[in-house]
């Protein structure tokens, strides 16, 4: 077998996986190739259990107190993949916070019997506190964000630009036109995502959502200082026209405060069956999932829908993760195919 050469030359090898900000054009270009490789070994019974063989030394916790299905499975699939036995808590009132303990209390007392820590919560900024608390301690471990309030979902991110490069021509974001739709206020793939792509060269965005969910200041401040031309527009059908990529997303009535969500009306930011002919022929369509009406369940035969593919790649992209937090990338080898 040969060995797959980037691994040990990674620079900036990240000790955790807190913000989409923090990966450059190396990292992501790193992570596509060494994902590639690593679905190799699902062609053959010999080449998974190699990877089981990676690290059955290790222990995970998945720490999922927001509710997830995808996330948690992709995340869960990806450990077994790697052989890492995993211990969870779905919801903190099974924990000891039902007693008054804090979280932050909580999460040091997990990371004394696990080795990496996967979060996702409700609550903004959680993971970066965890991981900055763990890192002053005897025993830090690495913390993985799955989802952190309505701010930030990198793996998400991640597993999107992964798609992206996969379904382009010659594998290139480089010149595209992303066209986002939905709930984009609230929407925490949009944030991560918009940021990512901030890496690529010549690509625009375009936000179209109702009003009530336009994009939020800070990320119009974070692609105007790094020079992301971008719109914003409520004009759907005029702008799915000429997107490359169009990263359709539902309405995140979970954060609403007072029923907001009901008083919107979205039906005019849904893909139809019949937008098909007016979007390009090679346009690729998203949806970080779960759906409800924003997109046509029609539409999912035809091959420009690329987001059953997208959910699948989110396993894929997390075992390349956690093998890059534990040190194993440089492991992977080629198989004699």
């Amino acid at each position: 077998m040969q060995q797959f050469q980037g691994g040990p030359m990674l620079n900036n090898r990240p000790r955790h996986i807190l913000r989409s900000d923090q990966f450059d054009r190396e990292f992501l270009d790193y992570l596509y190739s060494l994902v590639n490789l690593i679905r190799r070994y699902d062609k053959s019974k010999e080449g998974l259990l190699y990877l089981q063989s990676l690290l059955p030394h290790v222990r995970g916790m998945l720490y999922f107190t927001q509710p997830s299905t995808r996330t948690f499975m992709s995340f869960h699939s990806a450990c077994s993949i790697l052989g890492v036995k995993t211990s969870e808590i779905r919801d903190s009132a099974t924990s000891s916070e039902k007693k008054g303990e804090s979280i932050e209390d909580s999460l040091r007392t997990f990371s004394s019997y696990v080795d990496l820590i996967v979060m996702r919560s409700p609550e903004a900024g959680l993971c970066e506190r965890i991981a900055t608390l763990l890192d002053s301690t005897p025993r830090p471990v690495p913390i993985i964000n799955a989802g952190s309030g309505p701010d930030e979902h990198p793996t998400q991110a991640l597993l999107d630009i992964y798609t992206l490069r996969r379904s382009f021509k010659g594998n290139q974001i480089d010149g595209k036109k992303i066209c986002m739709v939905g709930d984009l206020k609230r929407g925490r793939t949009v944030r991560s995502l918009s940021r990512l792509l901030a890496n690529y060269h010549d690509v625009s965005i375009t936000f179209v959502s109702p009003e009530q969910f336009r994009i939020e200041q800070d990320l119009r401040d974070c692609l105007t200082n790094k020079a992301v031309p971008f719109t914003e527009t409520t004009d759907f059908e005029g702008a799915i026209q000429d997107a490359d990529a169009i990263y359709m997303t539902r309405i995140q009535d979970e954060w609403d405060e007072h029923s907001e969500s009901s008083s919107v009306d979205h039906s005019d930011f849904c893909l139809h069956y019949d937008h098909l002919d007016s979007i390009k022929e090679d346009c690729v369509i998203m949806h970080p999932l779960p759906r409800r009406d924003e997109i046509d369940p029609k539409i999912d035969a035809d091959p420009r829908a690329k987001y059953w593919r997208q959910e699948r790649n989110g396993m894929w992209v997390r075992v390349a993760l956690i093998a890059i937090l534990m040190g194993v990338d440089h492991q992977v080898m080629l198989p004699e195919l």
